[in-house]
């Protein structure tokens, strides 16, 4: 009976080794699995630093920074404008002339739907 209960001891010990070994695997897995994905983040993190470089490179040299293009659309707005107040000054009198001659020019009808009685 005592060897029975021995063998009994041994096997909880070695169950308990056993469960000890496989928590502490499971630590390690959970530990490398969280290290992994910040190791991860990490590298998206760079990448993603990296591409918007070389976006702001890029649209630097096409597109010029966002001064210059304000610049250029306000440069380009003065001189429409310019353009506009030109035309104007230009073609005042005749639109003048023209607003006053079809003012002037009345022509006395009677209307389509009148009945005379």
């Amino acid at each position: 009976m005592a060897s029975q209960t021995q063998g009994i001891q041994q096997l909880l010990a070695a169950e308990k080794r056993a469960a000890e070994k496989v928590a502490e695997a499971r630590k390690r897995k959970a530990s490398r699995l969280k290290k992994a994905k910040e190791e991860a983040q990490d590298e998206i993190e760079k990448y993603r630093m990296e591409r918007e470089k070389q976006f702001r490179r890029f649209e630097a040299k096409h597109m010029g920074s966002k001064e210059d293009v304000a610049a250029r659309i306000e440069a380009d707005t003065r001189v429409k404008i310019e353009e506009m107040n030109k035309a104007v000054s230009v073609h005042k009198d005749k639109v003048m002339y023209k607003i006053l001659e079809l003012v002037y020019d009345i022509k006395p009808q009677l209307h389509k739907n009148f009945i005379a009685e």
